[in-house]
């Protein structure tokens, strides 16, 4: 019998069978021994390459792992080719065959569970994009120049809470919807310009309940930066300034940014379930895979804590590199049931990458190739330099969204709330069509498309769960400014969206706009929410003018002869013009009436910022 098998096979089944006998030994045994108790495994990779006595070992492993994948592929495609032969199989039925069996073999680790529940409560949206200003309110703290884009108007509505006209009662001939907007109108005066502009609030409201909106299990990885700039201190920048933030206390002040990022992804940690997957990918100049993708219940979580907290930053910066690898390691996993798993990559870095491809829109075209195959993308940005500018078109993108960390203690009380919130977006590509005589959106606000509505359209990539208590919805609102008749208008609105597994829903609402003379609001959602606006339109042009508007492209990295990417953001001081004192004077007379007549007491915090600002201006250069 043996005589009739060719020699090559045989000589490469007695070498598989050597080589699987080995790896037996010292590989094999020890993991069934784990998988037979439950014993977490500890499956890090990354190590800095230094010499040791086991490092003969190591090699001798790896060759021993990846040898018998190589005999066998080549058993196997010896026998393919003689089946192919003996069948007379045409090309295009071979490509078929082969194709699904590769489909097939991507699909065959665990594809179904249960959602776990959660605690039952009301909840509302929030739009995607920016989830704070930590930023823009780190820099002014220090007295750095921030960007424009470290304010945004969604990111201060994430500040506060807002409770926007009425839900609509259940009807018990029909389903609860899972989007059900309310609608506010107000006529206001522009405290600065004199003019009377008129508003329309979208409430983002539900008519379910939270556990009917709990969130999937995770595919999810953590890319995180390692390079050099992550060295730098909390408190200030990397990049030529020696200027610390003077509200963070001592201890906060010492570490690193990198120390940071490690400290909070710990803390999400906390919020994984024993069924979802994690991975982490690190990256520098090059990407390195720490941790290969594995379910939480069956990982060293406490070893793996050890692990991040021993990394060292260094080498340059490929934001490529990483965001590459973390597509790849949850690629085996983006045709998993939708409806019970939820792919996301959170990113983890200071956003200045200084090699490869660091153009936006190349960054951009790969955060656009994921979410077409439902991986979305989270960043978090480490430090005072953290660079909003890279990161805020791709939060664009559907499913993204973005946080700035800068302590994190804060960061894991945030998280306590919104972690769920975070990695479970519900509702796509909403679209509203407003239809009146002679009514048309000059402006949306509070939503990161705001510049791709035109006239009668409002587009919204993406809305999140947010948490929700009796005095609103975090960021649970968008602002419409209406160009309309002052008198009583009929508007027919046309709503339009996709939920999580693909549905697409519609509906039609019509309301009227009662014709007001002065100043009037239907509730304080929208009151406050037309002040806010207001605020970051103003320090938008008071305290962020000096970085001005990009216009050459990304790629012109050495434009300035510094020697710097675009990306790598330098520290500047914060300059305000004299002739915006009586803007700043003006506004802040009138945010702490509007405070006080809306009755949100943590509005006053924007008060001390406008006088953080207005303290910059040279007592001598302020006219009387």
């Amino acid at each position: 019998m043996l005589s009739k098998i060719p020699t090559v096979h045989r000589l490469l089944f007695i070498l598989l069978m050597l080589n699987l006998a080995t790896l037996l030994l010292i590989e094999a045994i020890p993991a069934a021994g784990n998988l037979l108790f439950e014993v977490p495994v500890d499956d890090w990779q990354y190590k800095v390459e230094r010499p040791t006595s086991e490092q003969p070992l190591a090699v001798l492993k790896g060759y021993l792992q990846d040898g018998p994948l190589y005999i066998v592929a080549i058993m196997i495609l010896l026998e393919i080719s003689k089946l192919f032969l003996a069948c007379e199989l045409s090309a295009v039925t071979s490509i078929t065959i082969l194709g699904t069996f590769f489909v097939l073999y991507s699909i065959s680790g665990p594809m179904v569970s249960s959602i776990t529940d959660q605690t039952a409560r009301d909840f509302g949206f929030s739009a995607g994009g920016a989830k704070d200003i930590n930023n823009f309110r780190a820099n002014i703290a220090a007295g750095y120049l921030p960007k424009p884009s470290d304010i945004t108007y969604e990111g201060l509505f994430y500040d506060y809470r807002f409770e926007t006209g009425k839900i609509a009662s259940l009807s018990s001939d029909k389903p609860p919807k899972l989007f059900a907007p309310t609608w506010s109108a107000a006529s206001s005066r522009n405290p600065l310009t004199g003019e009377t502009e008129h508003f329309l609030a979208v409430g983002l409201s539900s008519q379910l309940d939270r556990v009917a909106a709990a969130r999937k299990k995770l595919n999810l990885v953590v890319v995180l930066d390692i390079s050099g700039s992550m060295s730098s201190p909390f408190n200030q920048y990397y990049y030529e300034s020696y200027r610390r933030r003077p509200d963070m206390n001592a201890e906060s002040a010492k570490i690193t940014k990198l120390q940071s990022a490690c400290r909070s992804m710990i803390a999400m940690f906390e919020h994984l379930r024993p069924d979802d997957r994690i991975g982490i990918a690190l990256f520098n100049h090059r990407s390195h895979l720490a941790k290969p993708v594995s379910t939480v219940r069956s990982t060293d979580m406490e070893a793996l804590k050890g692990h991040i907290l021993a990394l060292e930053p260094t080498g340059a910066t490929s934001m490529e590199e990483g965001l590459e690898l973390g597509r790849s390691m949850l690629a085996p996993f983006s045709l998993c049931n939708p409806d019970e798993y939820e792919n996301r990559i959170i990113f983890m870095t200071d956003a200045m990458p200084n090699t490869d491809d660091t153009s936006e829109s190349g960054l951009l075209d790969m955060t656009r190739e994921m979410a077409r195959n439902r991986v979305y993308l989270t960043f978090i940005g480490m430090g005072i330099d953290f660079n909003s500018q890279m990161v805020q078109s791709i939060s664009q993108v559907r499913g993204a969204n973005y946080f700035s960390v800068h302590s994190p203690a804060e960061f894991r009380k945030r998280l306590a709330d919104e972690f769920d919130c975070m990695v479970n977006p519900m509702v796509f590509d909403l679209a509203l069509q407003v239809q009146a005589p002679e009514c048309r959106i000059l402006k949306v606000i509070g939503s990161p498309e705001a510049d791709l509505a035109t006239g009668r359209i409002m587009h919204v990539s993406t809305l999140f769960p947010a948490p929700t208590n009796s005095d609103g919805t975090r960021g649970g609102i968008i602002l419409l400014q209406l160009d309309r008749p002052m008198v009583d208008t009929w508007l027919t609105l046309t709503l339009s969206y996709e939920d999580r597994s693909g549905t697409i829903h519609d509906a039609q609402e019509k309301i009227i706009l009662q014709a007001q003379s002065g100043d009037f609001y239907d509730d304080n959602g929208i009151r406050k929410g037309i002040l806010l606006a207001r605020y970051v339109d103003l320090l938008k042009e008071t305290s962020t003018g000096r970085h001005g508007i990009r216009v050459a492209a990304a790629k012109d990295t050495d434009a300035d002869e510094s020697g710097w990417s675009y990306w790598e953001r330098p520290g500047r001081k914060l300059q305000v013009s004299a002739a915006a004192n009586d803007a700043l004077s003006v506004f802040r007379r009138h945010l702490s009436y509007e405070a006080e007549a809306i009755g949100d007491p943590t509005l006053l915090k924007e008060l001390r910022l406008l006088d953080n600002v207005m303290a910059i201006i040279p007592a001598g250069q302020i006219e009387n």
